[in-house]
């Protein structure tokens, strides 16, 4: 009988013990990136931080994303050796204005001409093929490319009034890299300095200007304070940006967290389109800041037809750089047929 009290006692005492305390589980640390943008704070909070707040809060702990403006890590224009170092884990930017080692290069940002408004960017990535060739450049340097898309046009805001072609001379203006090789031809002097001094520059004398974005950035981030006028012609009806990663930090992203870094990205797209589309056209009705300007249409046909002839340089460049052009080309055949609103009459 004692023996078997006893066993009785251990048993319980130890049933007991399992139930108070039951082994601890501890919750696995987050996956933390750092993330750097294009853009700066009054801009970033509109353009990649709702990107990043969507993420942050859709991934319940498991992720934590920490976002860095312009220049904050690294200046912009190394920011794609950053990314593959594995230095900054995500990047918002344009492969023009990161200085990306391929032949995308010359596309993003601004490709003189080659699109009319924020719709055709993700067009012509998810319908005629860019984004397998986005995809697959990157992917050959050690980057994942995720996604792009269009955001606003690129306008002059200057301190002097532009009404022709023969304005442009001269003009100091800080500008994306294709566009400063395109504008050149018309006297345009690009101005290349960080994206945060462009405001000072302009009251130092230093610039006379930006051909860097539409009339809701101007406002946005200030440019509105120290320019006065607005030319509404463009070089490019919207920008081409994208969303990257280092690729090793991609690949080791579980399958659910990678769809939500995806849906905040293309949650953040929509969010843009509405937020640069409505801000163009308010500006332009009822801003008190930038007066509009504008070169006559048959005059600016000289600035198209110098664009083409310009894409036929850029194609020229290389098997990559025809493939992409011919498809701008494609497209704007089909768009040129539909006309308005697809075209500008």
């Amino acid at each position: 009988m004692t023996s078997r009290r006893k066993f009785l006692s251990t048993a319980a005492l130890g049933g007991a013990a399992s139930l108070a305390a039951p082994a601890i589980v501890k919750a696995q640390a987050p996956i933390k990136w750092r993330f750097q943008t294009y853009a700066g704070a009054a801009l970033g909070e509109f353009v990649t931080k709702p990107v990043i707040d969507y993420i942050n809060e859709a991934a319940n702990g498991e992720m934590e994303i920490e976002l860095f403006y312009a220049d904050q890590i690294v200046p912009t224009g190394e920011l794609f050796q950053a990314l593959q170092r594995g230095t900054i884990d995500g990047v918002h930017s344009d492969d023009d204005s990161m200085a990306s080692p391929t032949p995308l290069q010359v596309f993003g940002g601004y490709f003189p001409l080659a699109t009319k408004h924020s719709l055709d960017v993700p067009v012509l990535f998810d319908q005629y093929g860019l984004a397998d060739i986005w995809r697959s450049e990157y992917e050959k340097v050690g980057v994942a490319w995720l996604s792009a898309a269009g955001q606003d046009p690129c306008n002059f805001n200057t301190k002097k009034e532009i009404t022709s072609l023969a304005d442009l001379d001269g003009l100091k203006l800080y500008t994306f890299p294709t566009a400063g090789r395109f504008l050149s031809q018309f006297g345009v002097v690009p101005v290349s300095i960080p994206y945060e001094d462009a405001e000072v520059a302009v009251q130092t004398g230093e610039l006379d200007g930006m051909a860097w974005s539409g009339i809701t950035e101007d406002y946005t981030v200030g440019w509105a304070n120290v320019t006065d006028y607005f030319l509404t012609n463009n070089i490019s009806g919207a920008w081409i940006g994208s969303f990257f990663v280092n690729q090793g930090q991609w690949a080791d992203l579980p399958e659910h967290l990678k769809a939500i870094v995806m849906a905040g990205i293309e949650a953040g797209h929509t969010y843009r389109n509405q937020w640069y589309w409505g801000g163009e056209a308010r500006l332009r009705a009822q801003g008190d800041q930038l007066q509009l300007r504008s070169i006559p249409h048959e005059e600016w046909k000289v600035v198209e037809d110098a664009a083409v002839k310009f894409w036929d340089e850029i194609a020229e460049e290389g098997e990559v750089h025809a493939k992409i052009v011919q498809i701008f080309r494609d497209y704007n055949e089909v768009i040129s047929k539909a006309g308005p609103p697809y075209t500008f009459g």
